[in-house]
């Protein structure tokens, strides 16, 4: 399925190669703010040494030893902040002026995870959508290194009713590519889950929503054989679904990740309680439905368009919110406090790749400025988005700032803890202790196609 590597990418990956050789043997990151990412607190001027691509040591300037010959980069009026980690999107369709199943090839993805790394997020987990023996391919490759740096790639498979799971768009990716498991008996779910499980796939997504009657519905027998066997094989399971009912539904058979938030009418005790018996993870997902960021001509936004998108966005996506959204969003806000204070683990995921109008990289930092809207402190907003996805994903080396983890970071002009749309004051990026040359990204991006 995918197409013979662009000599676009062997040159990029040549330059990160020599970049990687030329690298000084120890980094000292010294004098900034160092926001750990977990409930410390962060180090107001501190010290960070990173050697071989790894943290080493984390402290206060001047109880930190740095190295004879190591390189220090002054960091006085800056923050560094682990890579954000995004555990939902749907990768390999959007071609930035096209959109559909053939544009999925690995230069798509790749260059969905490089926008991803560009706007400073270090790992990226596509759920359901992708064609999971290509995924799989693709994540090998990059773990071998043979990619230029990019977010990590994830893949989740996608478990439906025969005609039934992804929304119509989406759809029209799915299904030419084949990417859903289809399931119509609790017999047929088992044997999916141990294929996946003998594949060592660790996590599956499960589509429960019937969009409102229009879709085929997956039954309670199978959905709740899927979560058994997935339980049993060690495995974790992604619930799409929308409607209250069918939230209170899989929460109860034991799902780990609710994905969206239910609309239509405030939580009701039933569904609190349910949440703060179970606490399942939970991906807000919000940003696709809200008016487009591209409509503000905000540079930071606007930076990794190519012209002709903006202007297709602008167009046709950029109306005052209808009577319908304006009260879909009323609700968002009533339940969004109510998931976080019934103990739901909220964990950033932004549905991005669905269309152009919600990208890749900025829709992350979009999801962390919905959060603060709602209420969410910037320090809450930040584990959410770093240590606790890479729990829920098993990133042991990413997530947070401290020895023996990537030294996958963000350089921050300003402070988020004082105001979170401070994430979008990136200076550098750094995937595994080397900083992206993000204005060569920027003309990658910007190409128009």
């Amino acid at each position: 399925m995918f197409c013979r590597r662009a000599g676009a990418i062997a040159a990029v990956l040549v330059a990160f190669i020599a970049a990687l050789r030329a690298q000084p043997t120890v980094i000292a990151f010294d004098g900034g703010r160092l926001i750990i990412g977990d409930a410390s607190a962060p180090i107001e001027r501190g010290t960070l040494l990173v050697e071989g691509g790894r943290i080493t040591t984390i402290g206060e300037s001047g109880r930190v030893a740095i190295p004879a010959g190591a390189t220090r980069l002054d960091m006085r009026g800056r923050t560094l902040m682990p890579a954000l980690i995004n555990a939902h999107v749907h990768i390999g369709y959007e071609g930035f002026g096209s959109w559909g199943a053939d544009n999925y090839s690995e230069r798509t993805v790749l260059d969905h995870l490089r926008r991803q790394a560009f706007y400073g997020v270090a790992a990226t987990q596509t759920v359901g959508s992708s064609p999971i023996a290509e995924s799989l391919a693709f994540a090998k490759a990059q773990q071998a290194g043979q990619f230029p740096p990019a977010s990590r790639f994830l893949a989740v498979p996608g478990m439906a009713p025969p005609g039934g799971g992804p929304d119509a768009i989406l759809l029209r990716g799915t299904r030419v590519l084949k990417a859903v498991t289809e399931i119509s008996t609790a017999d047929e779910a088992r044997a999916a889950v141990q294929r996946m499980a003998a594949a060592h796939i660790g996590h599956v997504k499960i589509w429960v929503d019937d969009r409102r009657g229009t879709y085929p519905k997956m039954p309670p027998e199978v959905y709740e054989a899927v979560i058994a066997e997935a339980h049993r094989l060690g495995m974790t399971v992604h619930a799409h679904a929308i409607q209250m009912a069918d939230q209170k539904a899989v929460v109860r058979a034991g799902a780990d990740v609710l994905v969206h938030t239910a609309l239509g009418e405030p939580l009701d005790e039933e569904l609190m309680a349910l949440l703060r018996e179970q606490r399942p993870y939970w991906t807000t997902v919000v940003g696709l439905s809200d008016r487009s960021e591209a409509c503000n001509r905000d540079p930071f936004v606007d930076q990794s368009y190519p012209a002709h998108v903006l202007d297709e966005i602008r167009n046709k996506d950029c109306a005052p919110p209808s009577p319908a959204a304006l009260n879909r969003d009323r609700l968002w806000a009533i339940n969004f406090p109510k998931y976080i204070s019934s103990g739901a683990r909220l964990v950033l995921g932004t549905d991005a790749g669905i269309d152009a109008r919600h990208a890749f990289g900025w829709a992350d930092h979009h999801e962390l400025s919905r959060w603060a809207q709602a209420g969410l402190t910037p320090a809450e907003a930040i584990i959410a988005a770093t240590s606790r996805p890479a729990a829920l994903l098993g990133l042991a080396d990413l997530g947070t700032l401290a020895p023996g983890k990537r030294a996958d970071l963000l350089v921050l002009g300003a402070n988020p803890l004082d105001a979170i749309n401070n994430t979008r004051r990136i200076e550098d990026v750094y995937l595994n202790g080397v900083a992206l040359d993000r204005a060569a990204m920027l003309r990658e991006f910007k190409r128009e196609r």
